[in-house]
């Protein structure tokens, strides 16, 4: 018996979050950020510890140059939101759940949790909220 040769898919083209799409989600996430009622210190913990000089030009409007960890920092703070507007149809209750004790999360708040500051924390809540939605 002869083994056939493989057809291989080549790599998703464009798969990177582009300098535009960059743009977008940093203007996204100061009105995600002011919705959750973040202080500066927060967001600037969640986007990795920018500085608040940084967050400061974010908003206002100026955002720079935008790394790859910050990016997917971005992204996974999108997929929160998007989890959080699934389970909760009222936007409001979905923003204030993140301030709220959590006993899945031992009484802390999912807030809180992210706030360790480490990417995989938000990947693990952004995980968390899509097996609670019931997400692939």
């Amino acid at each position: 018996m002869q083994l056939q040769a493989i057809t291989t898919t080549p790599a998703a083209v464009g798969s990177a979050i582009s300098d535009e799409e960059a743009g977008a989600l940093a203007r996204t996430t100061v009105n995600l950020f002011k919705a959750w009622n973040l202080t500066d210190f927060e967001a600037c913990v969640l986007l990795g510890g920018i500085s608040a000089r940084t967050w400061a030009r974010w908003k206002e409007g100026a955002v720079g140059r935008i790394d790859r960890d910050l990016r997917t920092r971005m992204a996974h703070l999108m997929g929160i939101h998007k989890g959080l507007r699934y389970l909760f149809t009222e936007p409001a209750r979905g923003y204030a759940w993140i301030r709220k004790p959590n006993a899945t999360f031992g009484g802390q708040s999912a807030l809180e949790l992210m706030l360790r500051g480490d990417i995989s924390d938000l990947a693990a809540m952004r995980e968390w909220l899509d097996a609670e939605r019931g997400a692939w």
